[in-house]
């Protein structure tokens, strides 16, 4: 039988969520500090491209939690005014306003004797915007900002200390992006389900052996032509937004916002796999993993067929060199994990029985239920779905488990 709420929310988690807010300022100020050394240092330009992409990333954020604010029950939605909300939003400051409104449920639910389903589903869902929009921000900013500090530290040979601290930031924000939206989509399943220490291990490794090379070769290939990384860019970006398109999401409540939406996606297929549609992923994965490392090769074979045979950057073809057996890597490691590791796999060895046990085998994952339906984060509820491969029958009973529920009672 499925769980009727989803994890409790303890001490643990609120130093988690704690941390998170915490890591999203200090990354802010980080950009910052980069961009005013890049001013100080005669680069007007590139401070300029810096807070440029912290700002669209903002920007995008900001839209969502908006679009998200608006289309949520009522029951859900903070006790501000619209206009100051809204305000907020405008100011850039809705995303950290949502992470402060988030640990302060969150503390009454983690000090609270006897938490009850109600505040535990609420915390929940605030829990799951927040890890959506961080995933968000961390891939329109982040990834782009590290490329740009590779680029910056390879043109000019040198590591500024605020350089370094850029780097450590932009890596600490996605990593913890990437495990906390993996966890996320998890909670949405039984306890048996849950992310282990060894499959968090394994699927961080293989999405940081995947992304590495990725940021390296487009760094390498703008000391060559940096104004053709964006045409680059802009022609890649164009093919994963079509592509995504193709394949019929349905993540926003209107079909406007669902442009904004399959625009970010696309961004974060630039550098990174991102599911979006139901079903099984094998062929998808082949095609998007092949065209990126086709065009990743391209983009390396660009810079070490065009450099100067002056180059000071002959340290570096070792470096590139290994970029390929890296992203090998993280292929291995992505297949073990979706062998071994995930949980359709897991349910279909739990699902295993003699013909006598027969009538009692699940049709998939089980995922949890609760009272109210209106409780339930939808947007991560949609993408927990596609995630996990979730059956037809399995995902009918996902949908409609509430309403059995209140119908029981």
């Amino acid at each position: 039988m499925a769980a009727r709420c989803p994890p409790r929310f303890g001490p643990l988690q609120l130093l988690l969520a704690a941390a998170g807010a915490a890591a999203a300022a200090l990354d802010v100020c980080a950009d910052a500090w980069v961009a005013a050394g890049y001013a100080r240092a005669g680069h007007p330009g590139w401070a300029a491209l810096g807070l440029a992409l912290l700002a669209a990333a903002s920007a995008a954020a900001q839209a969502c939690s908006w679009l998200w604010f608006r289309s949520d029950p009522a029951a859900l939605r903070p006790e501000l005014p619209r206009c100051l909300l809204a305000a907020l939003h405008l100011l850039q400051l809705g995303f950290f306003y949502r992470c402060l409104h988030a640990l302060k449920v969150g503390w009454k639910v983690c000090w609270a004797k006897a938490a009850s389903e109600e505040e535990q589903n609420r915390m929940a869902f605030l829990s799951h915007d927040i890890s959506m929009l961080r995933l968000f921000e961390t891939f329109l900013e982040n990834t782009p900002q590290l490329t740009l500090l590779l680029y910056v530290i390879l043109r000019t040979n040198k590591a500024e200390p605020s350089q370094g601290l850029g780097i450590c930031t932009a890596f600490l924000c996605v990593t913890w992006s990437l495990l906390d939206y993996h966890q996320s989509l998890r909670s949405f399943l039984q306890d048996k389900y849950e992310l282990s220490l060894g499959s968090s291990a394994v699927y961080f490794l293989w999405n940081l052996s995947l992304t590495c090379p990725r940021i390296l070769v487009v760094a390498l290939f703008a000391l060559l032509w940096p104004y053709g990384v964006a045409v680059h860019f802009l022609l890649v970006w164009l093919a994963m937004f079509l592509w995504v398109s193709l394949q019929g999401t349905d993540f926003m409540e209107s079909p406007g916002p669902e442009q904004l939406y399959r625009a970010i996606v696309a961004v974060i297929l630039y550098f990174s796999w991102f599911n979006v549609a139901p079903g099984r992923t094998l062929y998808r994965s082949i095609i998007y993993h092949g065209f990126i490392l086709v065009d990743s090769t391209l983009l390396a074979l660009s810079w070490l067929l065009c450099r100067s045979p002056s180059d000071e950057h002959l340290y570096l073809i070792p470096v590139v060199s290994a970029a390929l057996p890296c992203y090998l890597l993280g292929l291995l490691l992505r297949v073990s994990y979706y062998k071994w590791l995930h949980p359709s796999a897991r349910a279909q060895q739990q699902d295993s029985y003699d013909e006598v046990d027969a009538n009692r085998r699940t049709d998939g994952l089980e995922f949890r239920t609760v009272l109210e339906p209106d409780l339930v984060n939808r947007r991560m509820q949609w993408l927990a779905q596609r995630q996990f491969v979730v059956p037809v029958l399995a995902e009918q009973h996902l949908l409609n488990g509430a309403a059995a529920a209140d119908a029981a009672v």
